[in-house]
C-alpha cells in the first residue's frame, strides 16, 4: 500500500505525469492527457478536443479518445505493479472500442477496476502464472453523457529472472 500511495503522489503531480508522458509516450503528450483525479480506486484521465487531435468531421480522432481510454487502466495497472516483489511485467493484448456520440469538447475517461486489478496481480504473484485483466474505461463529455466506452484486456505475469 506504502508503494501505491507513493505512485499516485507522483502521478498526481502534474509535473511529473508531463514528464512522463514526455519521456515515455510523446504521442500522450502531444494529444494533451491530463489526470483528473486518480486514487487507489480509479483513475480518470481527460482529453480536450484540440487542432491537433482533430478528424475532419470536427471532433477528437478515435486514436486520441482511445488513447485516454487506455491511460485510465494503465495508471491503475501500473499501480499495483509499482516497485513489486517479484516484479511484475504488463502488456495490452486485446482492445475494444465502442464510440457512441460525438466527441467535442472535454472528455474524461474513467476506469474504476482498481480492486479487481489487484486481484488478478496478487494471483499472479502466488501462481507464477500470467493473468488476463480485463479493464473498462468510459469517456463522458462536459454533460455526462457517455462519449465512448474502451474495454483494454492486460496481461500480467511475474518477471523472468
Amino acid at each position: 500500500m506504502m508503494h501505491q500511495r507513493e505512485f499516485i503522489e507522483t502521478f498526481n503531480n502534474q509535473l511529473k505525469f508531463n514528464f512522463f508522458l514526455l519521456t515515455k509516450l510523446p504521442m500522450a503528450w502531444l494529444a494533451g492527457l491530463r489526470i483528473e483525479s486518480f486514487d487507489e480506486s480509479s483513475a480518470s484521465i481527460s482529453l480536450r478536443y484540440k487542432w491537433l487531435i482533430q478528424n475532419p468531421f470536427k471532433s477528437i480522432y478515435f486514436a486520441c479518445l482511445a488513447m485516454a481510454g487506455e491511460m485510465s487502466t494503465g495508471l491503475l495497472v501500473m499501480m499495483h505493479i509499482y516497485k513489486s516483489q517479484p516484479a511484475i511485467s504488463m502488456l495490452v493484448i486485446e482492445m475494444k472500442s465502442v464510440f457512441v456520440k460525438k466527441a467535442v469538447g472535454k472528455i474524461v475517461f474513467t476506469c474504476a477496476d482498481a480492486f479487481s486489478i489487484e486481484e488478478k496481480i496478487n494471483l499472479a504473484k502466488s501462481t507464477g502464472l500470467s493473468q488476463e485483466i480485463p479493464t473498462t474505461s468510459i469517456g463522458r463529455n462536459e454533460a455526462g453523457e457517455e462519449v465512448c466506452r474502451v474495454e483494454i484486456l492486460w496481461s500480467v505475469k511475474v518477471k523472468s529472472a
